[in-house]
């Protein structure tokens, strides 16, 4: 973690961003959250797959006037810069990655604690008569046709009904009534859902907390997925290796589960067996939300129903919120996604890939570059191992470009330098067609090719921009004098 500063919850991580010239911008004119929030944030910060005009690695925002919510605030965009994100985690920007990977394999468990907590300042059960979900989460609805507003950035927590282990995952949730939210949960994906099929089997709702506006490294780490974080892995003991210190746990004050001590927000409720949600019955446009790849996502017939039973939040709290396609879901999606890949291949092939970069282009989540390094004739054809390795380490991954030690994976230029320079589509392109990879995607579709046969299969595609091992003196990049170039900057 960033030694300075102990960064435990979000209050703290905006404190040190205030403190930084250029992180953080405050506004005190009242905004609308629907869509007019998410709406000025996209000109000012998004970066990522946002439509453009947009300022990339732009500073967070904080809104404290929010139309319809006095007294509460939303914070949008605190992980929108990697360089920001190293920041707060206390390393440089491309070590994220190696660093993440190290807390995965070295994690710290959370804990229970008793007594109060910030997020049990202020309590509202659904049993009071003027409980409504719209007055009290200041949720933005991110474009004109979202089905409702949305909740981005909500940490779910559950129990699994037959062993006990508990997970913590990020899924979108959508207000749909007084007490009623939408949770989509992909099917196959997450271990939550696989908590929620067998609470349904079993004929039971299924406990859930979700805990919004917390530490940076709990939200990072909620990213993981299998094979990484297998089910019954808690994720939060990554964020407490990573935060050098155990996540804190409260008992929720409704329901029989835990939530997170240091949340702005914290909704509590169940997801009832059996019970399917149409995402925008309420608004009737056909669309969720924008999602990570730049477009507005369909809406769901087969979401699930959290029936909520109470609302607990800190005084004055902060509404965290995230959109989709911005840089701020590269972060949190890619940081976890480099280092699967990095720790998988890392087992394999020891030495041969020294870093990788889940590219903001595919949200963190399509497309990574793998710096690779070859020192004898026998790492030949290892680079490409590494590839198959990196696919394994996180299925929803559809492009891989590899690219040697001299070549800087997290400066786009520099790659496609190296595509233009070390690469022929003839010989360098390796295809792997038919393989499962992520219904989002809007080409990976039956209709766009007749090679797809489902929703969400694709070609993955391996681009190999390397220099053959036999020919690497020909590539040398032109060698200029190294010099201590600040004596003539500040001289």
């Amino acid at each position: 973690m960033n030694h300075r500063t102990e960064i435990l919850d979000l209050r703290t991580a905006l404190a040190v961003l205030r403190e930084t010239p250029g992180q953080l911008i405050e506004i005190s004119v009242e905004v609308d959250p629907a869509a007019e929030l998410s709406g000025v944030y996209r000109y000012v910060g998004a970066g990522g797959t946002v439509m453009r005009p947009t300022q990339v690695d732009g500073p967070a925002m904080i809104f404290h006037n929010i139309k319809g919510h006095p007294g509460a605030s939303v914070a949008i965009g605190v992980l929108a810069s990697r360089a920001r994100v190293a920041s707060l985690f206390g390393c440089k920007k491309e070590e994220l990655g190696h660093l993440v990977q190290r807390c995965a394999v070295n994690p710290i468990q959370p804990v229970v604690v008793a007594g109060s907590a910030p997020c049990q300042e202020v309590v509202h059960l659904a049993t009071d008569p003027d409980f409504d979900l719209y007055r009290l989460i200041p949720a933005p609805t991110n474009t004109p046709v979202d089905a409702g507003p949305y909740i981005t950035l909500g940490m779910c927590y559950a129990t699994h009904p037959d062993t006990g282990l508990s997970d913590v995952t990020i899924h979108r949730m959508c207000i749909q009534g007084k007490d009623e939210l939408s949770i989509f949960l992909q099917p196959g994906s997450r271990h939550i859902g696989a908590m929620a099929e067998r609470a349904t089997e079993l004929g039971q709702p299924l406990p859930i907390s979700v805990s919004i506006g917390v530490d940076p490294a709990i939200e990072v780490t909620s990213c993981f997925e299998p094979p990484t974080t297998p089910l019954g892995f808690n994720e939060l003991s990554i964020a407490g290796a990573l935060r050098e210190r155990p996540v804190e746990l409260i008992p929720c004050v409704s329901i029989r589960e835990k939530a997170i001590a240091n949340a702005e927000y914290v909704i509590e409720g169940e997801i009832i067996p059996g019970v399917k949600v149409v995402e925008d019955q309420n608004s009737h446009t056909g669309f969720a939300m924008p999602e990570f790849p730049g477009y507005n996502g369909p809406a769901s017939h087969e979401c699930w129903l959290l029936k909520v039973k109470a609302v607990t939040h800190h005084r004055n709290p902060i509404m965290q919120t995230c959109i989709g396609p911005s840089e701020e879901h590269v972060n949190m999606a890619g940081i976890p996604t480099e280092a699967s890949i990095l720790g998988m291949i890392d087992k394999a092939l020891p030495g041969k890939v020294l870093n990788c970069y889940a590219h903001r282009a595919g949200g963190g989540k399509y497309m990574a570059v793998l710096q690779c390094r070859k020192t004898v004739h026998t790492d030949e054809g290892k680079q490409r191992q590494a590839a198959l390795l990196a696919f394994s380490a996180f299925p929803e991954l559809k492009h891989v470009i590899l690219v040697d030690e001299d070549v800087d994976i997290f400066d786009t230029n520099d790659v496609l330098w190296a595509m233009n320079t070390r690469f022929q589509g003839d010989a360098d392109i390796v295809t792997i067609p038919g393989v499962r990879c992520h219904p989002l995607d809007p080409s990976s579709n039956p209709a766009y090719t007749g090679s797809i046969r489902d929703i969400g299969i694709s070609c993955k595609t391996i681009f190999d921009c390397t220099v053959p091992f036999e020919m690497k003196d020909r590539f040398r990049r032109a060698p200029f004098l190294e010099v201590d170039y600040e004596r003539w900057l500040h001289g």
